[in-house]
């Protein structure tokens, strides 16, 4: 195979050998570079270079304007938004928002050659009929609205004439400018120019192009395969038709650089796959492969990314057997991780309260790669502060908490240093931060990171002088939105060598290029082509009636693209995601439809890549138990067992192994609001310290009043105790503040209720209890411990009564038969009942104790106390009395579990929850 740019190169050497007399304009910087290869290749002696220029670069040079970056463009665009029209403005934020689109358009009308009075005079009278006010007076806020579409014309001016004085221009008034150079362009110069490899032309381009073929010694050479002319509804020769249809020049005369490639004999393999990342990993394992079997077809190879936000998970899938790779296209800054450290950054001060610092952005900052970089080059350790925060539930830190927990380094402080809303500030902060981290030793070794960091460099002292010059960056939300906008157009551009490896790409980096093979990935329909997005204030109907582009052509576009970079490939490989995702692409693309349905490809696969998935079957976790870990046991049996640590083997006996054997609990974290333990701890602690006057004590109303008058300051003295510094004052904590209170409230009020018709005797509260058991066939001693919530009297009957926040339902604690007990953990609260009782007649021996126990829920308080109770059926009679036979049944049932736990056979094994 023999490429586009060679034949032409042949052609051209041979009609002009004095090579230095020709001037190349391709339509990408890109092709130049693989021009000037094959242009030395093809000489055979020493010559005069001919000049090569993009199609941009070369209407540039004609137009004697200089390009203004995206960032100057958007201040002058606001500046000019500014000055025209005495309506109310939106900030320089707000502008950022739509200031992109606005800028857009006016690129594609100068492109174009539009007629901006006109078109503006539409686009404003389509908006007076459009806005959605029915009153014959419109509001101020209508009327600001319709004033923007009115002043657009006055915009578009002033902002290109203010471009114009500074000798700079945007992209569409470059073209428009060129046009009117053209002829002074045209006299200063008599070398013979050469197009090659156009398509899709704007206005401006098509009367340049054509001018310098009227009325030069010039050519146009067209990369296209005459099946696609000749069919004329296929969008991949729509333009190169029209051109040959409309343009004098060309009417009734043969296409320069047409040949017949496409309808070859080409290996092509249509394949879908599941997602973006497994597209990745294809190509990775077709290209191993490849590599393995035909190394010679990898040496003219590309591959080409529909959607190129893939260029990361690619590159690491690249196998180690494929010798070189150049990558041919940008990466997206706001891609990299340092992109993410500066916008945390931002976000972090721009969020500061009058509190401090909310201890979620804190902690983000604090495990953020490159703040955890700075901390480790400079020895700083930021456990303390984490501790710290965490301890104390600080939900907000200040300035001054972290100057007293972070040691004072000039690099660190540069981070928590206090901005006030400074954007010029914080600039310098980044300015010096990226000097700090540029010296640390893992970055000086890194030349990725180092021309990141050049690059954020270059931004933040652009973004330093446009501050200075103009004053509409005067708050750092302002900031964040202008460095996302800058962001989301800048690339880091890879220095690599074009010329030899397999070539990664996007679509349009393939332009004028030919390879061998050829990898597309991503061609779904929104992706491949792009769909159809109008990210304009010009209606679709004006785009129309005025020339300007819609997605149609924009399909057309993609659609030579696809179909231009198949003509000469050998090996074609298109890939696509079989899952349908709205954000990422739909179904597979038309064009892959298109290509499947051309009875003349008789050469094409097509198939999905299925993996092989082995079955999920979800491994039930075992522990077998070895002699350190029986030892544990033993040594937790003698210390004791609590009714809350059995259940919890109950439950699954693996959390029983990691939590109450091992004590390795679950993470600390800043209760932001009430957790559940932390509630219910505040509710025990305030019912103690409120009831303990009355230990000993029958219940009157009076007493109980009186505690009542205490319940406010008991509970926000508790909260304090327990819940450290979290803030109560506001939010959910505010309102389970006053759900405590509620919930004591209501408890005591019950009570002032029942002593009415009966006697109550406090006999004690929060008692610790600790008792030996005796358990057949084991020879160590076994403890069980817990804490009796309260014990008191009711009527003459010992009651023990446990205090639940949770929602406990009777039958909960109502059993009939007694191995359900341990083998049901929705009767864990009947089990920890007994073990209470239990507990309580080892301490109290006699022989006709009788006790009953039971639960008060404070979630539903309406049920009462719910008591333990046996019951010989469903709808049978119940026994709320606990004697010593209910215990001596109890205590088999209890020594039957602890014998389990304590077996050294008898593995931990996992039970689904």
């Amino acid at each position: 195979m023999q490429s586009f740019i060679k034949d032409v190169v042949q052609e051209v050497i041979k009609n002009n050998p004095d090579t230095g007399n020709v001037v190349f304009i391709l339509p990408s910087k890109r092709a130049g570079v693989f021009l000037k290869k094959i242009l030395a290749q093809s000489l055979t002696k020493t010559v005069l270079a001919p000049e090569i220029y993009s199609i941009e670069d070369f209407i540039e040079k004609a137009s004697n304007l200089v390009t203004a970056n995206t960032t100057t463009q958007l201040f002058e665009l606001y500046n000019a938004y500014l000055k025209v029209g005495d309506y109310e403005k939106e900030s320089f934020d707000s502008f950022l928002k739509w200031g992109q689109i606005l800028l857009q358009d006016f690129n594609e009308v100068d492109r174009y050659l539009v007629d901006a009075s006109t078109l503006y005079q539409n686009v404003a009278a389509i908006q007076e009929v459009n806005h959605w006010s029915l009153n014959p007076d419109n509001s101020e806020m209508i009327e600001n609205y319709l004033h923007f579409w009115r002043y657009l014309e006055g915009i578009y001016n002033q902002f290109n004439n203010s471009l114009l004085e500074q000798g700079l221009g945007h992209q569409g008034l470059i073209y428009k400018t060129s046009v009117s150079e053209l002829p002074n362009y045209l006299n200063n110069t008599n070398k013979k120019h050469i197009f090659l490899g156009f398509n899709a032309l704007n206005t401006a381009e098509s009367i340049l192009i054509q001018t310098i073929l009227e009325k030069t010694d010039a050519s146009i050479y067209w990369d296209i395969d005459p099946y696609f002319l000749k069919d004329n509804i296929h969008d991949a020769g729509f333009f190169i038709r029209n051109y040959q249809s409309t343009w004098n020049v060309l009417k009734g005369k043969p296409l320069a650089g047409l040949t017949n490639y496409y309808n070859t004999e080409k290996n092509i393999e249509i394949i879908g796959v599941p997602k973006n990342i497994s597209q990745v990993n294809y190509v990775g394992d077709l290209l191993y492969k490849i590599q393995n079997e035909s190394p010679d077809s990898l040496r003219n190879a590309a591959i080409v990314l529909g959607n190129e936000e893939l260029l990361n998970p690619l590159l690491n899938s690249i196998p180690d057997n494929i010798p070189a790779t150049n990558i041919t296209m940008g990466q997206k800054l706001e891609s990299t991780t340092l992109a993410s450290f500066f916008t945390n950054l931002i976000e972090f001060h721009e969020q500061k309260t009058e509190k401090g610092w909310f201890y979620k952005h804190l902690l983000n900052l604090l495990t953020h790669s490159y703040a955890v970089l700075l901390f480790d080059a400079n020895e700083v350790s930021t456990e303390r502060l984490v501790s710290k925060i965490k301890i104390n539930n600080w939900s907000y830190i200040t300035n001054t908490q972290i100057r007293e927990l972070l040691p004072e380094h000039a690099a660190i402080h540069l981070l928590f240093e206090d901005v006030k809303d400074n954007p010029n500030k914080l600039i310098d902060n980044f300015l010096a931060l990226i000097q700090s981290i540029r010296t640390i030793e893992v970055v000086k070794q890194n030349s990725l990171l180092l021309e990141q960091l050049y690059k954020f460099f270059t931004l933040f002292n652009q973004l330093k002088d446009l501050c200075t010059s103009f004053t509409y960056i005067n708050t750092l939300k302002s900031l964040k939105h202008l460095f996302s906008q800058l962001l989301s157009s800048e690339t880091l551009d890879f220095q690599g060598n074009p010329i030899e490896g397999i070539q990664i790409m996007g679509m349009l980096e393939s332009r004028l290029l030919d390879f061998e093979t050829i990898i597309i990935t991503s061609v779904n329909e929104g992706v491949l082509p792009s769909g159809k997005s109008n990210n304009s204030f010009i209606p679709f109907d004006l785009k129309i009636k005025n020339g300007l582009p819609t997605y149609k052509e924009k399909d057309a576009v993609y659609t030579y693209h696809f179909y231009r970079l198949l003509q000469r490939a050998k090996n074609v490989y298109v890939l696509y995601n079989t899952e349908p995702d709205a954000l990422e692409g739909g179904e597979r693309s038309r064009l892959i439809t298109q290509l499947l349905t051309d009875d003349n490809r008789t050469d094409i696969k097509s198939f999905i890549a299925t993996p092989t998935i082995q079955p999920i079957t979800k491994e039930i976790e075992q522990v077998e138990k070895t002699s350190s870990l029986v030892a544990l046991i033993q040594e937790k049996a003698k210390k004791g067992f609590s009714p809350s640590s059995l259940s919890n083997y109950i439950r699954n006996p693996i959390d029983f192994y990691k939590q109450n054997l091992l004590n390795i609990n679950e993470v600390m974290q800043v209760e932001e609001t009430l957790a559940p333990n932390t509630f219910g701890t505040i509710v025990h602690d305030s019912l103690e310290e409120l009831y303990t006057p009355l230990v000993g004590k029958t219940l009157t109303e009076e007493s109980l009043n009186d505690i009542r008058k205490n319940v406010s300051t008991s509970v926000a003295r508790n909260f304090e105790k327990t819940y450290k510094e979290g803030n109560i004052s506001s939010g959910k904590n505010y309102i389970s503040f006053h759900v405590i209170l509620k919930y004591i409230q209501t408890f005591i009020d019950a009570e002032i209720t029942v002593i009415k018709d009966h006697s109550i005797k406090i006999i004690a509260l929060e008692q610790e209890l600790s008792v030996p058991l005796t358990v057949p066939g084991l020879d160590f001693p076994i403890i069980l411990k817990g804490k009796l919530d309260r014990v008191d009297e009711y009527d003459g009957i010992t009651r023990i009564i446990d205090y639940k926040t949770g929602k406990v339902e009777r039958r909960n604690v109502e059993v009939m038969d007694w191995d359900i007990l341990t083998d049901e953990y929705q009767f864990s609260k009947a089990f920890q009942l007994l073990c209470y009782g239990l507990m309580f007649f080892k301490t109290h021996p006699a022989e006709n104790l009788s006790i009953q126990a039971g639960i008060i829920s404070l979630k539903n308080f309406a049920d009462g106390t719910l008591l333990f109770a046996q019951k010989e059926s469903a709808r049978g009679p119940k026994n709320h009395m606990i004697n010593n036979e209910v215990i001596s049944d109890f205590e088999q049932i209890l020594g039957q579990l602890i014998t389990e736990i304590c077996n050294p056979d008898i593995p931990f094994t996992e039970k689904e929850v």
